[in-house]
């Protein structure tokens, strides 16, 4: 008989419960871009589950250098980038700049303080 080490973890580790952690979550104001968080939440939806829950699981993963999604997911992904116009990629990542929203910086209109 030929010993299978493979299976005999696979064993233990499905009989061991889960643990579980206990953590505290902060509320936290992240500027996205526009169309990956539409992306982002219509696939948090698409799953049942909250957008923070999806990231934390993004991160974890990357964290431990693992793809968090498998084929299914990325080629749900894929579609909802194409719904949404999103065509950002992670050659992407370091060359995004802030569109300013009414163009370079004005003087404020308005009443002067009077000198003293």
């Amino acid at each position: 008989m030929r010993y299978r080490g493979t299976n005999i973890f696979w064993y233990i580790s499905n009989m061991i419960p889960n643990k579980k952690h206990v953590v505290e979550r902060l509320q936290t104001g992240v500027r996205m871009e526009k169309r990956l968080l539409k992306v982002l939440k219509a696939f948090a939806d698409y799953r049942d589950l909250t957008l923070g829950d999806l990231l934390e699981g993004i991160v974890l993963h990357a964290f431990d250098g693992k793809c968090p999604f498998q084929q299914d997911s990325l080629r749900r992904i894929k579609q909802l980038k194409k719904f949404y116009g999103l065509d950002l990629d992670s050659r992407s990542s370091h060359r995004l700049t802030e569109a300013s929203a009414h163009g370079p910086r004005k003087k404020r209109a308005g009443k002067r303080r009077p000198r003293k």
